[in-house]
């Protein structure tokens, strides 16, 4: 979301809606942010523009490019929450546990690297992949080789979409829910808290009795211009402060 804009503005926006923190992502669709502060800024010039806005940092995404690349910029920072991908492909009912074993298997090399520069992984769920079904979050919570470096990304848009229980994956994740996209399943704008179909209260209290005190990301894909997504964003905040009972 805002991606034609450089960091700079995307944070004076990010202050003047209210948010605590960012998610900075690597190169995806026309977004070139994660890049852009690793080439331009680094560090500290990061750290200066969030300090100037009253913000955290509350995570880098690194889809398809990976976490290597960023990790020294993490490192210098401190540290931090790294978003990725699990694998896709189609799996059997059968070939869950494996499938999610040979995952942890392949992420031997970035929770290492998370360990050296002070990081964690959150995985995020997604549909055509083999971390999106119940059965595969339960595999994922057993099996999880390094669970203080690997936890989830939830995102409730592709649990939705393959017809599972947004409040079931909560249960069944707990406290490995590192970070969250408020986020379902619908068209364009649709797709932010308030603007589709979904009551997003269950979900907020099913977190809630999981203790999660992490960030809660209102999401969507599909560019617009960065005026009318601030304004959808703003609308998608007051939602959820309502779902949560905010401010009366």
């Amino acid at each position: 979301m805002f991606s034609e804009e450089p960091i700079e503005r995307v944070c004076a926006r990010a202050k003047r809606m209210g948010f605590d923190g960012i998610d900075i992502w690597c190169p995806f669709g026309r977004c070139r942010h994660l890049d852009d502060v690793l080439e331009r800024l680094g560090p500290e010039g990061l750290g200066r523009v969030l300090s100037a806005n009253g913000l955290a940092l509350s995570n880098i995404t690194v889809y398809k490019v990976g976490f290597s690349r960023y990790a020294e910029l993490l490192g210098g920072m401190g540290g931090g929450l790294v978003v990725r991908e699990s694998q896709y492909g189609r799996v059997a009912p059968g070939e869950v546990r494996g499938r999610i074993g040979a995952l942890f298997e392949s992420l031997k090399p970035d929770i290492a690297l998370a360990e050296k520069h002070g990081c964690r992984l959150a995985i995020e769920n997604h549909s055509g992949a083999i971390l999106n079904s119940p059965d595969s979050f339960r595999a994922f919570m057993e099996m999880n080789p390094s669970p203080g470096r690997v936890g989830i990304a939830l995102a409730p848009y592709h649990l939705q979409k393959g017809g599972f229980s947004v409040e079931e994956v909560i249960a069944v994740c707990g406290s490995q829910i590192w970070f969250v996209y408020a986020w379902q399943h619908a068209e364009g704008a649709g797709q932010l808290p308030g603007g589709g179909p979904a009551d997003f209260r269950p979900w907020l209290k099913a977190l809630g009795d999981s203790g999660y005190s992490g960030f809660l990301s209102p999401f969507t894909h599909g560019e617009m211009g960065a005026d009318a997504m601030e304004t959808a964003v703003t609308k998608a905040c007051g939602y959820l402060d309502g779902c949560m009972g905010v401010g009366g």
